[in-house]
């Protein structure tokens, strides 16, 4: 038997790769198989006999009741030419009541075989359980990413239309400042005052602040705070607003601040 020859009956019998290769290089070294060239490689095995098949099993570390199966399917596969040993001088000396049990009871044999389909069976009932449990997870998945989607473009609508109205209230500020720049640079600006009135101290015109904010005239001035707050946080440079934008309500919201406190 050739080293690719004892490699396949070993991944055959279950035996891990790891341990197979450790077992090939001992028994190259052992002279019970021998190296084949590339170019004359043969990887079906056929064994010679039953207690050959159990010696290399149990030499490679397979229990002797899981060797007997083993045999006893290779037996059935057509793996095996002689069902009686016919040299004695095996390495390994097998277990005469193991042999003897395929040799003398076929009922045995055939009870392996209906063991083996069985575990095959419920091997296979195994597989399509995990088969619909990755369905069930990639179905999962997708829901929950068209999800996040949907609540990224909420995010993003919503931060359009916060945007959109930070901008007009930038633009009604630098309206706001023009007309009263307007009505300074005016003559007749200092001449509209009344000098024997005693000047009372401006009250803060929420109402114009809830108008820009596009709040409600029942708005409290909490309510105004909030949203400012809110157009900052928006149009803060860190946040990816615009410097100048954040500047400007920055501005009003201190002019805000001011008035109140007045």
């Amino acid at each position: 038997m050739n080293t690719d020859q004892a490699y396949a009956l070993l991944m055959d019998a279950g035996v891990k790769e790891e341990t197979s290769i450790e077992t090939i290089r001992r028994w190259l070294r052992e002279r019970k198989i021998y190296f084949e060239g590339k170019g004359n490689r043969n990887n079906e095995y056929i064994i010679d006999n039953m207690d050959q098949a159990f010696s290399m099993l149990t030499d490679a570390g397979v229990t002797e009741s899981d060797s007997a199966q083993i045999v006893g399917r290779w037996l059935s596969e057509g793996k095996i030419k002689n069902v009686r040993n016919r040299k004695k001088d095996t390495a390994i000396e097998p277990s005469k009541a193991v042999t003897n049990q395929f040799l003398n009871n076929p009922q045995d044999q055939l009870k392996i075989i209906q063991q083996l389909k069985e575990k095959i069976n419920a091997q296979n009932e195994h597989i399509k359980g995990m088969e619909q449990l990755h369905k069930t997870s990639i179905y999962t998945l997708k829901q929950q990413r068209d999800k996040l989607n949907r609540e990224v473009a909420i995010l993003e609508s919503e931060k359009s239309e916060l945007q959109n109205d930070s901008m007009n209230l930038l633009k009604e500020n630098r309206d706001l400042r023009n007309e009263i720049l307007k009505l300074k640079q005016d003559p007749s600006y200092g001449m509209k005052r009344n000098p024997e009135r005693k000047l009372s101290t401006p009250q803060p015109r929420t109402n114009h602040y809830r108008q820009k904010l596009g709040l409600a005239k029942t708005a409290t001035e909490k309510e105004i705070v909030t949203s400012y707050k809110n157009l900052l946080k928006i149009t803060h440079p860190d946040h990816g607003g615009n410097a100048a934008t954040f500047h400007y309500i920055k501005t009003d919201y201190d002019q805000f601040r001011n008035n109140s406190k007045e």
